[in-house]
């Protein structure tokens, strides 16, 4: 299929239109055989369960071209399995996961001239959801519920592709902890959101959230989760129950394990252990992986010695394994990659 007319190669993180969606609704006690329609708009009743009691998931996940000129999916299954454990958190019908999926297919195969080609550095990133659509007015479930997927081609999260980021130690907290998927989608990034708009005016490129009991072991940011290299080439990431279940991170372990033949570690990570860590770095389906050069906590400035002006190298190695078996370059593990067309 002939490619529209974008450049790719300087496409913000952001949101273009395209042509086709996925929409299935849930009445009556089941789920319909959904639709793929152009139409991007929604109309709801004022009093729908979204807008009182914000029932509303959802998750992020992307589809490459590869080097062969395949277009492919990392992991969609895991997408599938961590909606089922959002929607559930939240009295939701669980959108069924072989569904799922197939609903994943069907959105990126109709949009296939947005998926960005091979080498240019950009993605397209797909969006599942879930919300309450009938009135409810007191605090209860609502009865009916739409499942819908969008797809938007976009560059890289962070601007500067792999300039390392400067971090802020947040004075706020997140939402509860939830441990579970994008339940944080009505929750904990609406409770992120002036936290992280005042981290950019203050010329941050994110925040360092802290876990809310203590304020001692480091938790997450705003949209990623964090790793760290020791200086004897250890991966250790913090271990949280109220951290997001990141699947690039679930991934970025066994890659450094079994790929890289590290040691990895998932553990609490207090705060002063920071400075003695040789690199850092962000992970997540949007970030992929982001250098981190300096930590600033409340003027105190940690600066990670391997990612003050480049990507630490064993984040590099890691970085480029992971987008290698995304992109094809490298063999997958067994069920990693979905092939789209």
């Amino acid at each position: 299929m002939e490619k529209k007319n974008l450049d790719w190669s300087n496409l913000p993180f952001g949101y273009i239109q395209t042509e086709k969606r996925f929409v299935s609704n849930y009445k009556n006690g089941a789920w319909d055989d959904g639709v793929i329609t152009e139409d991007a708009n929604i109309t709801l009743n004022e009093c729908a369960g979204v807008f009182q009691y914000a029932q509303t998931v959802f998750e992020g996940l992307k589809a490459y071209t590869t080097e062969e000129g395949k277009i492919v999916c990392f992991r969609p299954d895991l997408n599938a399995e961590r909606l089922a454990t959002s929607a559930k958190r939240l009295e939701m019908p669980v959108f069924p996961e072989d569904k799922f999926i197939d609903a994943v297919v069907e959105v990126v195969k109709a949009n296939a001239a947005y998926v960005p080609p091979y080498g240019s550095g950009a993605t397209l990133y797909i969006r599942p959801y879930m919300m309450g659509t009938n009135p409810v007015i007191g605090v209860k479930p609502a009865d009916e519920y739409q499942f819908r997927i969008f797809c938007t081609p976009v560059g890289p999260y962070f601007k500067g592709g792999v300039k390392p980021l400067t971090i802020k130690v947040s004075d706020f907290d997140r939402a509860a902890p939830c441990g579970t998927g994008h339940v944080k989608g009505g929750l904990n990034y609406a409770m992120s959101l002036h936290a992280i708009v005042t981290a950019h005016e203050e010329g941050f490129d994110e925040n360092m959230y802290l876990d809310p009991k203590t304020r001692t072991y480091v938790e997450e940011t705003g949209g990623a989760n964090f790793i760290f290299i020791t200086k004897d080439g250890k991966l250790v990431t913090p271990k949280s129950d109220s951290i997001l279940p990141s699947i690039t991170r679930r991934s970025i372990l066994y890659v450094a394990k079994e790929y890289l033949g590290m040691e990895v570690e998932e553990r609490k990570i207090p705060l002063s252990e920071v400075s003695e860590f040789a690199e850092c770095g962000l992970c997540g389906t949007a970030a992929v992986i982001s250098p981190v050069g300096k930590i600033v906590d409340h003027g105190k400035e940690i600066c990670i010695p391997a990612g003050m002006t480049d990507m630490g190298p064993i984040t590099k190695k890691l970085y480029d394994t992971l987008t290698g078996i995304q992109m094809g370059r490298i063999e997958a593990p067994e069920g990693w990659i979905k092939e789209i067309c």
